[in-house]
């Protein structure tokens, strides 16, 4: 491309050079010459005039008297009438410009110049236009030269872009180069590189959101599984069956929550549901789990709690809550039910250390963990949350307390036990 722009350039450069420097130069020689014609005129009639002023006044005309009247390269002959032809100068040979004159007296004055000193001006002259249309074409290629890099080098930057792009490297390069075109290409590939680096951290989000969620799913599926293998109770192997297909329902409802989630965090399926049976699901299905770590986990609060949200999101939260509690925390596990204003709330808490302060107000941050794990269960739990419109706060540090607040709709059907103390259940 350089090479094309500076022969393009070049080109034109000396088109226009052959056209104007060869009407300067018809011009100039025609002036030159007719210059030249010109002034052996003048210096003819001159010669007259002083050779009629002689005459008049009786004074000699001779050529030692005429030398100093003569330009040293001309020649001049001057014929009066009954006198000898007297020359000044050396007769010229060759092409020669001559002119002539009579005076008043009858004398004939004829001046005449060699064309060779018209040669050497007009030589010279085109020497001159010659030395400018060469600093012409030279100051032409320089700014061609100029001109193509600063088209060239962003056309490369460009494609270096959109290799790194194709490489897999979605970096923007936030670069323009004043030139409105490309600085248009260079904004397209800015834009294509952001929301490629957006659809990437999407996917790399989503396989860690997967193998996060779906591990614990996927260990309660095993467990059952190995239950099954165990024992030859037909009823014992229809109960795990019918937990084991449940298990495979939830685990189907979390792979379609983490796909929903992915394409858009903001897209629910809110519905009404009962937050009781959300939370005896978890509790049956944890208490395997903490029975083996020697711990317990129990629920209280008011009852038969109408919320807002996605059962499954919902129990996803709840069971990464119940897990971080389980591998971080100590003691007894409780999940609390309250109502406050126009929702319903489930508080999760245990009686280990709690979280330190300098982590607190990080805590649902991706990778920001405490101890030695992946520190995305909590984030994801907060972004499945906020899916359905509530909110998963972090309401006391030491004990640690965690708050998960849901829309509340008004129970259908009003239980006496409702506004009792709350009980453990």
């Amino acid at each position: 491309m350089r090479r094309r722009l500076i022969q393009s350039t070049l080109a034109v450069v000396l088109v226009v050079i052959a056209v104007f420097g060869v009407s300067l130069v018809i011009v100039e020689t025609r002036t030159i010459s007719n210059s030249a014609q010109e002034r052996v005129d003048s210096e003819a009639l001159r010669l007259a005039s002083i050779v009629d002023s002689r005459i008049l006044g009786a004074e000699i005309v001779d050529s030692e008297v005429l030398r100093t009247q003569v330009t040293e390269d001309r020649y001049a002959e001057i014929r009066i009438p009954g006198d000898p032809v007297i020359e000044v100068g050396t007769k010229p040979t060759g092409d020669v410009i001559h002119s002539t004159a009579k005076g008043e007296e009858g004398e004939t004055v004829t001046v005449v110049e060699p064309r060779s000193n018209v040669t050497r001006e007009v030589g010279r002259t085109l020497l001159i236009i010659g030395a400018v249309a060469l600093l012409a074409v030279v100051a032409a290629v320089l700014l061609a030269v100029r001109q193509a890099n600063r088209l060239a080098s962003p056309l490369t930057d460009l494609a270096e872009t959109a290799e790194r792009l194709g490489s897999g490297d979605p970096r923007p390069r936030h670069k323009r180069y004043s030139v409105p075109e490309l600085d248009r290409v260079a904004d397209v590939l800015d834009s294509s590189a952001e929301r490629i680096a957006r659809m990437l951290t999407a996917e790399r989000r989503l396989a860690a959101d997967a193998s996060h969620q779906l591990r614990t799913p996927l260990t309660a599926l095993s467990m059952r599984l190995e239950e099954i293998t165990l024992t030859d109770d037909p009823d014992t192997v229809k109960e795990e069956a019918t937990i084991a297909l449940t298990q495979v329902e939830r685990l189907t409802d979390v792979v379609e929550r983490l796909l929903t989630n992915a394409r858009d965090p903001r897209t629910g399926s809110a519905v009404s549901f009962d937050l009781d049976e959300v939370i005896q699901q978890q509790l049956a299905e944890w208490r395997p789990a903490y029975r083996s770590a020697g711990r317990a986990i129990v629920s209280s609060g008011k009852r038969h709690l109408q919320a807002v949200g996605t059962p499954g999101a919902v129990a996803q939260v709840l069971a990464a809550l119940i897990e971080n509690s389980l591998m971080h925390g100590g003691g007894t596990v409780a999940l609390r039910t309250r109502v406050t204003g126009n929702q319903a709330v489930v508080e999760v808490t245990d009686e280990g250390p709690g979280v330190p302060t300098d982590l607190g107000a990080r805590i649902f941050e991706r990778t920001i963990s405490g101890r030695n794990s992946t520190g995305i269960g909590l984030a994801v739990a907060r972004d499945l949350a906020e899916a359905d419109g509530g909110r998963l706060e972090m309401l006391q540090l030491q004990p640690p307390v965690f708050g998960l607040f849901l829309s509340r709709t008004p129970p259908t059907k009003r239980l006496p036990a409702e506004d009792e103390e709350p009980t453990v259940r």
